[in-house]
C-alpha cells in the first residue's frame, strides 16, 4: 500500500507535526539574557548537557559585543573538548537535477526554463566517483533533484555504484544522501544499501513563510517534509542530518526550530540528529526571493556557536556556499565537517574544461573553489587535523549507539586516532610533497597529544603498516 502521511499519523501519533510558532515565539519575547544566566547556560554545555529551549533563546536574545564573545568562545572550547582538533572532508556530487518542485529560491526549481536538466549516467557516476577518488576523497554526499525519477531503488542504485569505483589506492567508505523525503518501505530500501546519513533539511521551520516559497510539487507539504525524519527512524536508519536555509526567515526562529527538531527525534527515539547544516541563501539561476531575512556574517557565526552550544554531541556542516576566508574563522566555533574541491555543476569533477561558475545546471553558487589540497594546507596553518575518518558508520557507531560515545565526550578517543590514520593515507597515496611534508609534523604533533602511550603506540603501528602498502586501518 503506498504511504500517505494521514495513514502513518493513524499508525504513530510521533509523526503528528511538532513545531508550535508561537511556542517559540514566546520564549524569544520573554527570555531575559543577564550575564549570569548567560555564563550558566554556558557551563550547562560545557558540561556536555543539551540546551532546552528557553537556554537557547537567551543565548539568541544576548547581544552585548561581551556575552557575544563569551558565547563564541564557550563554543570554541566545546568543539575542542569533544571533537578535538579535527576536521572532516568530504565532497558533494550532483546525480541529477531534474525536479518537479518550484521552490522559488533554487535552481532546480521546475520552472526555471534556463536549467540544462541532466541525471548522470553510471558510467558518468563512474567516471565523477574516479575524479574524486584521484583527489583523495572517501566521504561523498550525493544529491538529488526532488523528482519521481530519483526513487528510492534509483538512490540505493547510485550509491551502489559509488562504491563500487576502486581506482588505485581510491575508494569510497562512506555515502550520504541528500534528497526528498521518503516513505517507511522507501527509507528501508536505502538503507539496505548501505548510506551513512540522511539529510532532509526543512528550509524553514515557519509554516507561513514555507508556503510563500514553495509553490508546487511534493515539497508544498511542510508537515510530510517535518515528519521526513521520524518515518526514516521507524525504518531502521538512524543516521539522519537536518537543517534550515538561513535567509528564508528570520535567523532566531530558525534556530529554535532546529532545536526543537532536535529535542523532537531524542524524545520519540533517544536519538539526535547526526549533523546539523546551516547553508545561507546564495544566488541561483532564476531564483525569487528578497533580503528581508539576510543573515549578515556576525549573526552567522554567532547562530552557530550557539547551535554547537545548544546541541554538543552533533556534528555541524559549513558548505562552500561560503568563502574561504569567513569558513576559515567560523571552523573554530564549532563546525566539524566541511566540504573540500567543491563542484555542483553535473558532471564537472570529470570534465576539468567544464565552467564552474556556470549555474544553468547548478543549485546555488559556491563561493569557496579552492581545491582539496588548498583546504588542507589552510586547515594544517590553523592547526587543524583533516580527517577523511568513516569508521563510526562501519563499526555500527550510529543512532543510539553513537549518542552513547558522544554525548559524554568519549567519541575523541576514537576520532584522533582514526583522524590520523585517515589523514596519513591522504599523504602517502595523493599529497604533493609540500603538503606531505607539513603533514607529517602535523600527525606527529598530534600523536604525541593522544591521552595514553600505549595508544600513542598502537597509532605508530598502523601508521607503519600504512607506510608499507595496508590502508582501510581505523579504531
Amino acid at each position: 500500500m503506498k504511504f500517505t502521511p494521514e495513514k502513518y499519523s493513524i499508525v504513530d501519533e510521533r509523526t503528528k507535526p511538532f513545531i508550535d510558532s508561537d511556542e517559540i515565539w514566546n520564549y524569544l519575547k520573554t527570555s531575559i539574557p543577564t550575564k549570569e544566566k548567560v555564563r550558566e547556560i554556558i557551563t550547562k554545555s560545557l558540561s556536555k548537557k543539551r540546551l532546552n529551549l528557553e537556554e537557547v533563546a537567551c543565548l539568541i536574545n544576548a547581544d552585548s559585543p561581551e556575552l557575544v564573545e563569551e558565547i563564541k568562545e564557550g563554543s570554541r572550547t566545546l568543539k575542542q573538548n569533544i571533537y578535538g582538533n579535527r576536521i572532516v572532508l568530504f565532497a558533494p556530487l550532483y546525480i541529477g537535477n531534474k525536479c518537479s518542485n518550484n521552490c522559488t529560491y533554487c535552481g532546480f526549481r521546475a520552472s526555471n526554463s534556463a536549467a540544462v536538466r541532466k541525471t548522470l549516467s553510471d558510467e558518468e557516476i563512474v567516471k565523477e566517483v574516479e575524479a574524486l577518488e584521484e583527489n583523495g576523497q572517501k566521504r561523498l554526499i550525493l544529491v538529488y533533484g526532488e523528482h519521481d525519477l530519483y526513487n528510492p531503488e534509483y538512490i540505493a542504485h547510485t550509491v551502489r555504484v559509488a562504491y563500487s569505483v576502486k581506482k588505485n589506492h581510491g575508494e569510497i567508505r562512506r555515502v550520504n544522501i541528500n534528497a526528498a523525503p521518503l516513505d517507511i518501505e522507501g527509507f528501508r530500501i536505502v538503507k539496505e544499501a548501505g548510506i551513512g546519513t540522511y539529510q532532509v533539511f526543512q528550509e524553514t521551520y515557519h509554516s507561513e513563510a514555507y508556503k510563500t516559497y514553495h509553490l508546487r510539487g511534493k515539497k508544498t507539504d511542510f508537515n510530510y517534509r517535518l515528519t521526513a525524519l521520524d518515518r526514516a527512524q521507524e525504518a531502521g536508519l538512524d543516521d539522519v542530518g537536518i537543517g534550515v536555509l538561513f535567509g528564508l526567515y528570520d535567523w532566531r526562529f530558525e534556530v529554535m526550530g532546529l532545536v526543537r527538531h532536535t529535542n523532537h527525534l531524542e524524545a520519540c527515539y533517544n536519538v539526535g540528529p547526526h549533523t546539523i547544516s546551516f547553508p545561507r541563501i546564495k544566488d541561483a539561476s532564476m531564483s525569487e526571493f528578497g533580503d528581508k531575512y539576510s543573515v549578515n556574517d556576525d549573526d552567522f557565526t554567532k547562530l552557530i556557536a550557539i547551535l554547537r552550544l545548544a546541541v554538543p554531541y552533533t556534528g555541524m556542516i559549513l558548505t562552500a556556499r561560503e568563502p574561504a576566508t569567513l569558513r576559515n574563522e567560523i571552523i573554530q566555533f564549532g563546525v566539524s565537517q566541511i566540504d573540500g574541491g567543491t563542484k555542483i555543476e553535473l558532471g564537472s569533477y570529470a570534465d576539468k574544461n567544464r565552467s564552474e561558475k556556470n549555474l544553468n545546471r547548478g543549485q546555488f553558487r559556491i563561493n569557496d573553489d579552492r581545491s582539496l589540497n588548498e583546504i588542507i594546507n589552510e586547515l594544517m596553518e590553523q592547526e587543524m587535523l583533516p580527517s577523511f575518518c568513516t569508521a563510526c558508520y562501519r563499526l555500527g557507531r550510529t543512532g543510539e549507539h553513537f549518542m552513547e560515545f558522544s554525548v559524554p565526550g568519549f567519541i575523541k578517543r576514537y576520532c584522533s586516532p582514526n583522524a590520523i590514520l585517515t589523514f596519513a593515507e591522504y599523504l602517502i597515496d595523493y599529497a604533493p610533497a609540500a603538503t606531505a611534508s607539513k603533514g607529517w609534523k602535523v600527525i606527529e604533533k598530534n600523536i604525541e597529544a593522544l591521552e595514553t602511550e600505549k595508544l600513542k603506540e598502537s597509532v605508530r603501528n598502523k601508521l607503519t603498516l600504512l607506510k608499507s602498502g595496508e590502508r582501510d586501518l581505523y579504531y
